[in-house]
């Protein structure tokens, strides 16, 4: 633990925000938390995790802040504004964030940040739920170099590594970057698979030749997996990924760059929550090229 960043307030837990808190807190460092949802704070009082009555109860005080909000009107709404929690946090205190939001929505809580002394550390995790609690997440850092050298124990609690990418928002583009990565890595799965059904190969031995073959990514396994058992419970859902291709896309826009396939992708998602599969795990994509394909349940 380091000295300087001892007490923590954890704005949002939730799926990924709980266990990341009760990380920090069995490493030592005292955590304060504020969640929405009354079942969460009874969970993680549970956990041994202090509770607050408010976000600025929460987070007043504190050396560091950490927050982790499912999208950019939360991430706005909480900390931004003449009631956001930016305006009740000590000049000083860090403030990491570790959501999947748009490089705006972010650069508007650095100015606002920067105005009041807070050093804003774009922090976003890499990893999901299933994982989160083991600290084998990773994260992309970008904002002050020295409040990243200050916050590294802390942030080493919660990811197994952490990458320094810049002074603004590099890590936003990186996150964004990555899960792009793995959009298209699952349409192209999809499509994979399907087409080796279709040429008579059975399931189990398409997913073994996967596996074993030279485009056996860590992605590819990680999917291959619960698809062996037709497992298509949510490590991340087809509504999230629908989310984060929209931030990608928006990202693109601004930036210049086409992005062709997240824009087809996309269209795949919006297909597939259309079709009631909005909670189903991203890789749902094999069943919706399935169905495009005219194939039914294979046998496992």
């Amino acid at each position: 633990m380091t000295d300087t960043l001892e007490n923590v307030a954890f704005i949002g837990i939730g799926k990924m925000g709980l266990p990341m808190s009760a990380l920090v807190a069995r490493a030592g460092f005292a955590v304060t938390a504020f969640d929405q949802s009354v079942a969460r704070i009874n969970e993680a009082r549970a956990q041994g995790i202090s509770i607050a009555v408010s976000p600025a109860e929460a987070v007043s005080g504190k050396a560091a802040i950490i927050t982790s909000l499912p999208d950019d009107a939360a991430l706005r709404g909480a900390l931004l504004g003449p009631t956001g929690l930016i305006g009740a946090m000590a000049p000083g205190a860090v403030l990491i964030e570790t959501s999947t939001v748009s490089v705006e929505a972010s650069a508007a809580v650095d100015a606002a940040a920067q105005a009041r002394g807070i050093a804003y550390l774009r922090s976003p995790v890499s990893g999901n739920a299933s994982i989160v609690h083991t600290g084998a997440l990773t994260c992309f850092v970008s904002g002050p170099k020295d409040a990243f050298e200050t916050a590294k124990p802390l942030l080493a609690t919660i990811t197994r590594a952490q990458t320094y990418l810049g002074p603004a928002e590099e890590a936003r583009y990186a996150k964004l970057s990555v899960n792009l990565m793995i959009a298209v890595s699952a349409a192209m799965m999809a499509e994979s698979l399907a087409l080796a059904r279709k040429g008579g190969i059975a399931w189990q031995d398409i997913l073994k030749v996967l596996d074993d073959s030279a485009i056996a990514s860590p992605m590819v396994k990680y999917k291959t997996a619960p698809l062996r058992n037709r497992d298509f419970g949510s490590t991340f859902s087809c509504k999230q990924m629908a989310k984060d291709l929209d931030l990608i896309l928006g990202a693109g826009h601004a930036a210049g760059v086409p992005l062709q396939l997240a824009a087809q992708v996309r269209e795949t998602y919006g297909s597939l929550i259309a079709q009631g599969e909005g909670d189903t795990d991203f890789i749902a994509t094999v069943k919706h090229l399935e169905r495009l394909s005219g194939l039914g349940e294979p046998k496992v």
